[in-house]
């Protein structure tokens, strides 16, 4: 049987947040890589701006249609709207194979939704050009929900969602870094990222709601879900708040299950599946948790009342395991079904 050969990567966005970290996950995690190039719209004249992969400086070079012709794979991490200029020739001209990282084809039913370990199989069925990368909450309840099913079935599941700054990437973070400085200085609070204090704050909301008082964030992710489940119908339910802290999603689950599994039948699926890794509750924290791979699980509750009721305390990255690495499993899907 012959060797599968090596693929050529292309990374957009080379500098942004998630482009930056699919980088390094490719510069650290074993892959059969040929090449990779790096490009960036922002750069106008050749050799201007360099990066560092796998301790050696390499050139982010401007990116235009041509220029991603020769490459197996690109990873488009760039702003929305430029995503969406090359989605569009992945997708619809087939011009090359591409993950898309900036959640900007996530509403189109047209374009699959995937989560590595979960609904994969869709790769090596339909073999898309154009592969959505969920948004990080929904890699994490996907992950949650799809272990607990298997074994137990679900009934209903309720999720409050805590957010980090870095969901509105740099500046948000540097918004949440400002206002506390300005907090504990006495000066002027800069507002522009969030429209309210959110330093030592929490917001219910950071966008105007619908009429029934959701906004389309909590509608997006509930709709993710239930596409990467495959079940239209799941009873998932989920509500936002914005959090000050700089990184990682932390959800508390309410879970209502068809099996008794008991709080030690639950840990122990956890900690058979490589995607989990059971902690302590002080260790399951943003703080712990930020820049780590796997989901962190750490309380898990039974209600009393309710014997097949449970809460699960789940904490994760949401630039490591809640984007960079689901794309890297993608990419290796892709390389095996090839």
């Amino acid at each position: 049987m012959s060797e599968k050969k090596k693929l050529k990567l292309a990374l957009v966005g080379t500098d942004s947040m998630r482009g930056n970290e699919i980088k390094n996950v490719f510069g650290r995690e074993k892959f059969p890589l040929k090449d990779i190039d790096f490009f960036d719209p922002d750069v106008k004249e050749e050799y201007s701006k360099l990066t560092n992969f796998r301790e050696e400086p390499r050139v982010i070079h401007h990116v235009d249609e041509d220029s991603l012709l020769s490459a197996d794979l690109v990873f488009l991490a760039a702003a929305k709207e430029v995503n969406r200029k090359f989605g569009i020739l992945a997708h619809r001209k087939k011009r090359f194979q591409a993950i898309d990282l900036s959640e900007t084809f996530n509403t189109e039913e047209n374009v699959p939704l995937v989560v590595a370990g979960v609904n994969d199989e869709i790769i090596s069925k339909e073999k898309p050009s154009l592969i959505a990368n969920p948004h990080p909450v929904t890699v994490v309840l996907s992950h949650l929900f799809h272990i607990i099913l298997r074994k137990f079935g679900i009934l209903k599941a309720i999720s409050f969602v805590l957010q980090p700054a870095s969901a509105y990437d740099e500046p948000g973070i540097k918004e949440l870094a400002n206002q506390s400085f300005s907090l504990l200085s006495s000066s002027s609070m800069p507002k522009k990222v969030f429209k309210d204090q959110i330093a030592f704050n929490v917001l219910s909301h950071t966008e105007p709601p619908d009429k029934r008082g959701f906004y389309s964030l909590e509608k997006q992710i509930t709709s993710e879900v239930q596409r990467v489940l495959d079940k239209p119908d799941f009873p998932f339910f989920l509500s936002l708040v914005q959090a000050p802290v700089f990184h990682t999603y932390s959800i508390m689950t309410y879970i209502e299950l068809k099996k008794k599994p008991g709080i030690s039948g639950l840990k122990n699926l956890f900690k058979e599946s490589t995607f989990f890794k059971l902690s302590p509750s002080s260790v399951s924290s943003p703080a712990s948790v930020a820049g780590k791979d796997e989901i962190f699980v750490g309380q898990i509750k039974r209600e009393e009342s309710l014997p097949n009721s449970f809460w699960i305390w789940t904490v994760a990255d949401n630039l490591t395991r809640g984007s960079a690495l689901n794309a890297f499993e993608i990419a290796r899907k892709i390389h095996s079904c090839g």
